[in-house]
C-alpha cells in the first residue's frame, strides 16, 4: 500500500497563484466545495454552473487574483475537454448504435434464453456488464428496466432478485471502467495509463459486482418483496425493427475497444520497448481514441447496417447521440477547471502536508475524499472529478499500477451511498415503484457495498503490485 511522503510533488507543479497558508487554503477548499454543494442541492443549479462558481469562490477565499483564478479555471476546462471530450462523444455514438439497432436487445434475449431459475441473477449481471461498457448509466437503466420488469413478471421472480444484479452491473461499469466519463477524467487528471487502469478495473469489478449483485440481491429480496409494476414496462427499442444484429457481431463490437486497449497494456508490459515495431503498432491501435473510433466505424456496419439502417438513419443516429452528452461534457470540463484551480492555488501541497501528519495511505485518502463529495453532491461524476483534482499531487512519483489503483479508489468512493440528492436514486425508485425507505434499503445499500468492496479489493491489489 502506498503511503504519502513529504518528497511527493504535485504532478502539475507550478508556482501557486496565492501566498495563503495551509489554514486559509483549507478554509478555501471547504468553502468552494460548500458553494458547489449548496448550489446543486439547495438551489438546484446545473452542476456546470455550480462548478464554475465554486471555482471562482475557491480562488477568492484563497486570496488569489481574479484574473489568475479565471486563467486556472479556463486552462483546466480546456485541457480536460481536449483529453476526454472526443472519447465521451465516441462512447455515446457507440452506445446509441447499440440501443437503436436492437443489438442490446439481442444480447439480452440470447443470454436470457439460456438462463433460468438460480442462474437468472447471474445472467442479469452479465447482461448489464456487457451493455454497460459503452452506455452512460442513465441510458443503461432505461434500456434494461423493461427487461428486468418483464423477466421478474413472466418468471415470477422477486423484482429485487433480478433488478439488483442488473443495477450493480451498470453501476460498477459507470464508476470503475473507462470509457465512462468519471474514470476517463480521473485517468486524465492523474496521468494514469488507461490500459492498465482498465485491466485492474476489470479485476476489481468482477468480485465487486458479484458481491453487490447476485449475493446481495438474496437479502434485498427479503427486505423488499414487491412485484414488478405493470404501468412501468415501456416498449423495447427493437420492437419496431424488422431485423437485428447477430449476437456474436454485437458482442465483438462492444468489446473491441476494450480488447484493443488491453492488448496495448499487455504489450507495453511484456515488450517494454517503445522502439519495438509491435509495440509501436499496439500503441496506435490501442490508444483510446483509435480503439473507440474503430469500434464506432465497425459498429456502423455490424450494428447499424445489420439492422437495416439506411445511410440517412445512420447519420441521424450519430447526430442524436451527441446532443444528450452536451451537459455531461460541460460538467466534465468545469470539473477539470475546478481541479486546476485547486492545484494552482496550492491545495496540492496542503493535502501532502495533511496526509504526512496523519499518515493516511494515499488510496484510502482518495476514497474518503470521493465519498465525502459524493454524499454532499449526489453526483458520482462530480465526486470523481473533484476528488481527482484534490489528490492529483499524490500521483507524482507513483508507478503505473499505483496510479491506476488511485483512479479506482476514487471511482469506488464516488459510488458510496446514493441517496435523495442523487438523480439515480429517484430514477430507480420510480421505475421499480418503491418507497423512499425501500429504495434506501436496496439501491442505496447496494451502492455502498460496491464502494466498500471496491476499495477493499483496490487495497488488496496494492499489496501485491
Amino acid at each position: 500500500m502506498t503511503s504519502l511522503s513529504v518528497e511527493v510533488l504535485a504532478a502539475d507543479a507550478v508556482e501557486p497563484i496565492t501566498s495563503a497558508g495551509n489554514a486559509q487554503l483549507g478554509i478555501a477548499v471547504l468553502a468552494g466545495i460548500a458553494v458547489i454543494v449548496l448550489l446543486i442541492t439547495k438551489f438546484k443549479l446545473h452542476a456546470f454552473l455550480a462548478l464554475t462558481i465554486g471555482s471562482l469562490a475557491l480562488g477568492a477565499f484563497a486570496g488569489a487574483p481574479l484574473a489568475a483564478t479565471i486563467d486556472a479555471f479556463t486552462s483546466g476546462l480546456g485541457k480536460t475537454v481536449a483529453g476526454v471530450g472526443v472519447l465521451i462523444a465516441l462512447g455515446a455514438i457507440l452506445g446509441k448504435l447499440l440501443a437503436d439497432s436492437g443489438g442490446a436487445d439481442q444480447i439480452v434475449d440470447t443470454i436470457l434464453a439460456k438462463a433460468s431459475g438460480r442462474s437468472m441473477p447471474w445472467a442479469m449481471v452479465l447482461i448489464a456488464s456487457v451493455i454497460g461498457l459503452p452506455l452512460f448509466f442513465e441510458v443503461g437503466i432505461v434500456l434494461l428496466i423493461p427487461v428486468v420488469l418483464l423477466v421478474a413478471k413472466r418468471g415470477n421472480y422477486s423484482l429485487m432478485r433480478i433488478g439488483i444484479p442488473a443495477l450493480a452491473g451498470l453501476s460498477v461499469m459507470h464508476g470503475l471502467i473507462p470509457p465512462h466519463p468519471g474514470p476517463l477524467v480521473a485517468i486524465d487528471a492523474l496521468g494514469a495509463n488507461l490500459g492498465v487502469t482498465l485491466a485492474l478495473g476489470v479485476l476489481v469489478a468482477i468480485p465487486t459486482v458479484i458481491i453487490a449483485g447476485p449475493v446481495f440481491s438474496r437479502y434485498a429480496a427479503r427486505w423488499v418483496d414487491i412485484p414488478a409494476p405493470d404501468n412501468m414496462i415501456p416498449a423495447r427499442p427493437s420492437e419496431e425493427l424488422e431485423k437485428r444484429p447477430g449476437f456474436g457481431a454485437t458482442v465483438a463490437t462492444v468489446l473491441l475497444p476494450v480488447v484493443l486497449m488491453l492488448v496495448k497494456a499487455l504489450v507495453d508490459i511484456v515488450v517494454g520497448n517503445p522502439d519495438n515495431p509491435v509495440q509501436k503498432v499496439t500503441d496506435v491501435i490501442g490508444s483510446p481514441l483509435i480503439a473507440l473510433l474503430a469500434a464506432v466505424l465497425v459498429g456502423l456496419f455490424t450494428l447499424g447496417r445489420a439492422a437495416g439502417f439506411t445511410k440517412e438513419r445512420l447519420s441521424s443516429t450519430v447526430e442524436k447521440s451527441l446532443a444528450p452528452i452536451a451537459g455531461v461534457l460541460m460538467i466534465v470540463g468545469a470539473g477539470g477547471g475546478f481541479k486546476q484551480t485547486l492545484i494552482d492555488v496550492g491545495v496540492g501541497q496542503m493535502i501532502l502536508d495533511f496526509s504526512k501528519n496523519w499518515s493516511i495511505p494515499a488510496l484510502l485518502l482518495a476514497w474518503l475524499i470521493a465519498v465525502a463529495i459524493r454524499l454532499a453532491t449526489g453526483s458520482a461524476t462530480v465526486a470523481t472529478i473533484s476528488a481527482a483534482g484534490l489528490v492529483a499531487p499524490l500521483a507524482e512519483g507513483m508507478g503505473t499500477s499505483e496510479t491506476a489503483l488511485l483512479v479506482l479508489a476514487i471511482g469506488a468512493g464516488s459510488l458510496f451511498f446514493s441517496h435523495v440528492n442523487d438523480a439515480g436514486f429517484w430514477l430507480v425508485k420510480e421505475y421499480f415503484g418503491m418507497t423512499v425507505g425501500q429504495t434506501v434499503k436496496t439501491w442505496s445499500v447496494m451502492e455502498t457495498i460496491i464502494s466498500v468492496v471496491g476499495i477493499v479489493f483496490v487495497l488488496l491489489l496494492s499489496l501485491v503490485l
